[in-house]
C-alpha cells in the first residue's frame, strides 16, 4: 500500500500550505501474498502427476510350431475392431480366411452405454456381479480387509474365470488414440479379465471395407 505524508507549514495567522513528500510503498501485504503463492504453487506441483496408460502388449512369435503360444478358446474370444469417424466393430471367434464359410459375423456399435460396455457386461456378467457383490460388501462393512488384500482377491477372482471373454483390441490407422483409451476403460469398468491390444490382420481390414457403415 502507498502512504503519502503531508505537512503543513505556514506562518504564524497566516495560510498554512501543504507540502508533500516522497511516495511510501508498504510491503506487508506483498510478503504475505508471496508465501500464499508460494504454498499454492507447491501443493500443486506435489499433486500434480502426469497420466500415463500402461499398456501391456503381448509378444509377437512367427513360429507356428511353438509349444509355449497360448491357445484361446473359440467361443470366449471377442475381438473389438476401432476405425475412423469413432467406428466400433466387433465379432465373436476367429476370422481364418482359409475357413470361409465359417467367418464370423461383423456387428456395428459405438461408445455408448448402449453400445459395446452393454454387450460386455452380458458376455461377463457372472464376473462382473461377484466382483461387484465383493465390493458391495467391503462398503457396507460385511467384509472389513485392506485395500491390498482386496485387490489381491479381485485379482484372485479374475486369474480363475473361466466363462468371461478373452478381448482382442485392434485398431487400424485411421483409428484415433482417444478410441483405444476409450475401449481400454471399458475393460476397467465392465472387470474384463483378460484383454490385449494386438494387430489387425488383413482379413479383418477386409471385413472392415465391407462392414455396414
Amino acid at each position: 500500500m502507498g502512504e503519502i505524508i503531508v505537512e503543513e507549514k505556514g506562518k504564524k495567522g497566516g495560510k498554512r500550505q501543504a507540502k508533500k513528500h516522497s511516495t511510501r510503498i508498504d510491503m506487508t501485504p506483498m510478503v504475505d501474498l508471496m508465501c500464499l503463492l508460494i504454498t499454492f504453487f507447491m501443493l500443486t506441483t506435489a499433486f500434480s502427476k502426469p497420466k500415463v496408460m500402461v499398456i501391456t502388449m503381448p509378444e509377437k512369435t512367427d513360429d507356428p510350431a511353438d509349444k509355449n503360444r497360448p491357445e484361446i478358446p473359440k467361443n470366449r474370444t471377442l475381438n473389438i475392431l476401432l476405425t475412423e469417424g469413432h467406428k466400433v466393430y466387433y465379432y465373436i471367434g476367429i476370422a481364418d480366411p482359409k475357413k470361409p464359410a465359417e467367418m464370423p459375423q461383423l456387428v456395428k456399435t459405438d461408445f455408448s452405454k448402449d453400445g459395446i460396455r452393454k454387450f460386455l457386461l452380458i458376455k461377463n456378467k457372472d464376473l462382473f456381479t461377484k466382483i461387484a457383490e465383493y465390493r458391495d460388501k467391503r462398503v457396507t462393512g460385511k467384509t472389513v480387509v485392506a485395500d491390498t488384500t482386496a485387490d489381491n482377491a479381485i485379482k484372485k477372482m479374475k486369474k480363475e474365470d473361466q466363462k468371461g471373454p478373452i478381448v482382442l483390441i485392434k485398431a487400424d490407422d485411421k483409428a484415433k488414440y482417444k478410441d483405444i483409451v476409450d475401449i481400454i476403460d471399458e475393460m476397467a469398468i465392465c472387470n474384463i479379465a483378460s484383454y490385449a491390444v494386438v494387430d489387425m490382420t488383413p482379413v479383418e481390414i477386409g471385413m472392415l471395407l465391407s462392414a455396414p457403415k
